[in-house]
């Protein structure tokens, strides 16, 4: 098994910027892909941006530009730098992880059903 610990959320102003942290720990060699997701209620998830163990990344169009992904490999963490906040990137981020060994990170972000872990999100508030 593997657990995902996220932090780093908070309330925000347009304009501004947040990291987040997502902490792995348990059974991580099993991990082939890394994420993040979001979801606004009464909205559908949405993949924000994923990370393969062989170093591809995919972000969504609306993030492009604003926000990074990146992976600390000796400390099991996962970072969600977030520049630039708008309103509409308002919702509760989940850290998530994958098994599978199929396809690249687009295909992943794509398919948060091909995710195994999740972990109890973290919520982000931008306000104008």
């Amino acid at each position: 098994q593997v657990q995902l610990v996220e932090s780093g959320g908070g309330s925000v102003q347009a304009g501004g910027s947040l990291r987040l942290s997502c902490e792995a720990s348990g059974y991580t060699y099993s991990v082939n892909c890394m994420g993040w997701f979001r979801q606004a209620p009464g909205k559908e998830r949405e993949g924000v941006a994923t990370i393969t163990t062989d170093g591809s990344i995919s972000y969504a169009d609306s993030v492009k530009g604003r926000f990074t992904i990146s992976k600390d490999n000796a400390k099991n963490t996962l970072y969600l730098q977030m520049n630039d906040l708008k309103p509409e990137d308002t919702g509760m981020y989940h850290c998530a992880a994958a098994s599978s060994t199929i396809g690249s990170a687009r295909n992943l972000r794509e398919r948060p059903y091909l995710f195994d872990y999740w972990g109890q999100g973290t919520q982000v508030t931008v306000s104008s």
